[in-house]
């Protein structure tokens, strides 16, 4: 797991690896690669904040990997197992997973040593606002600048509590919102980035069943979810969504993991009634007509068709990856699978969907967000009135050639105007379908072997087309 020693160490390693493997296949110079994979610049502050009447100091780090586009856009995670290898690899890799799914963001990350399950709502808000203030002080974040976002042990409201304390700072400026993404609607956030990194999870998985070439020989017939057997390791936002939009289209979600341990039931476990179970006893052992695993890690090597790993990184590694039984392994977490690891499971036939392809739902929607902070307006707006009206008039149309009349509930389902939330969602679906193929593509085309390879080589060749257009090297 991600909190033993050096653990950051070999995530990074293991990122830099897969960008070395990748940049085998390019035409880019050696000078250009050497930029592109290096971070461009670490901050690291050391900050005083009174907890519970005593005075501690709280390590804060912000890494910006690449400024070949601006702002650079990144989470914030709180944990007591943060360090700098561990942001320096997940800033790295949010690089790459902009260029992949074309948002035009450099790859930043930000962490904060602290428990956020043990610490007070006090404490946590005034170690945001004060870490929000280093960095403000410094100019490293801004909607031009820098872009955090949520990740592990953050979610709307600490982004909120960022946003309020950059609009103390910036006074009038009126694009202030869009210094963070993945705040709460009523305060400038977006609807549907809630459920954003899962959805993503379940378009890139729906969209690779639907590869009959790359799944040919693998026994998943169809291109459907229905009737796929899935496990899901981390019922936390992405965990929760992917398997909850999985189940709804005929997936069957037959184990979930979680550090307390995990359930398993072959006829299908209800996502929603597994939350709300773990929501009010604290655990997700004991839930109904399910069998309880002590041992979490034990559910990844057990027969399926699809495994999510969507906890943290480094899950699956040189000492399990042989034991894997799933037919897809689909990362909804940043780095769950190391390099040592994903050799063992190409080997043994296992489709890897990459997390800088698959997870890039949370930082789509994220641009979303932050255009509609800039422009201060909401999606669909100023023209889901005129679409209905559009519509309604194409419906009448209809009827009065067909002779035929529709009941009142066929006519507003036909006439109904694209609101926020279907725009966001349409937005998403569009860009996952669209760098899935772009990455078979590049695959075909290289005659590379696997979709991370793939992924990484598309979205260095974007990048280094960025430095060469900036006249910056020869």
């Amino acid at each position: 797991m991600a909190n033993e020693p050096n653990e950051g160490k070999k995530f990074l390693d293991s990122v830099h690896q897969f960008f070395d493997q990748a940049a085998s296949y390019s035409r880019l110079s050696p000078g250009i690669l050497a930029q592109i994979k290096a971070p461009n610049s670490v901050y690291k502050v050391s900050f005083p904040v009174e907890i519970e009447g005593k005075i501690e100091v709280i390590e804060g780090i912000r890494v910006q990997h690449s400024h070949h586009k601006l702002p650079s856009k990144g989470g914030i995670r709180y944990s007591m197992q943060v360090d700098e290898d561990e942001v320096k690899a997940l800033a790295t890799l949010m690089t790459f997973k902009c260029a992949v799914v074309d948002v035009p963001f450099g790859g930043a990350k930000g962490g904060v040593k602290i428990n956020p399950r043990t610490s007070s709502v006090k404490t946590l808000e005034s170690v945001t606002r004060r870490y929000a203030t280093e960095l403000i002080k410094k100019n490293l974040i801004g909607p031009g600048i820098d872009v955090p976002a949520p990740d592990y042990g953050t979610g709307s409201r600490e982004m909120a509590w960022i946003a309020d304390t950059y609009q103390t700072f910036k006074y009038g400026e009126t694009s202030a919102l869009g210094c963070v993404t993945g705040k709460p609607v009523g305060q400038g956030g977006i609807r549907g980035r809630a459920e954003a990194t899962g959805l993503g999870v379940y378009f890139g998985i729906r969209e690779a069943l639907g590869d009959s070439e790359l799944l040919e020989g693998k026994g998943l017939n169809g291109n459907t979810l229905e009737g796929k057997r899935i496990i899901v390791q981390g019922l936390g936002n992405v965990g929760y969504h992917a398997a909850h939009f999985c189940q709804q289209d005929g997936g069957v979600i037959v184990g979930i993991a979680e550090r307390e341990g995990g359930i398993y039931n072959e006829n299908g476990i209800d996502v929603k009634e597994a939350f709300r179970h773990r929501s009010e006893h604290g655990s997700i052992l004991n839930f109904k007509d399910s069998k309880n695993i002590n041992d979490s890690a034990e559910l990844l090597e057990m027969e399926c068709d699809i495994l999510i790993p969507a906890a943290l990184e480094n899950v699956i590694h040189s000492g399990n990856a042989g034991r894997i039984k799933a037919k897809i392994v689909a990362e909804g977490a940043n780095g769950p699978v190391t390099r040592e690891a994903e050799e063992i499971l190409i080997k043994n036939g296992i489709i890897i969907l990459p997390d800088l392809y698959l997870n890039a739902g949370g930082v789509t929607v994220s641009y979303f967000e932050w255009l509609k902070n800039l422009s201060n307006v909401r999606f669909g707006r100023m023209g889901k009135r005129a679409e209905e009206a559009s519509y309604l008039r194409l419906v009448n149309a209809i009827e009065s050639s067909s002779g035929k009349s529709m009941t009142a509930k066929e006519r507003a389902f036909l006439s109904q105007g694209s609101d926020e939330i279907s725009l966001v969602r349409s937005g998403l679906e569009d860009t996952m379908i669209n760098a899935y193929h772009e990455i078979r593509d590049v695959m075909q085309q290289k005659n590379i072997p696997d979709l991370r390879t793939a992924a990484f080589l598309a979205a260095i060749e974007k990048i280094g087309v960025s430095y060469e257009s900036l006249g910056i090297f020869p």
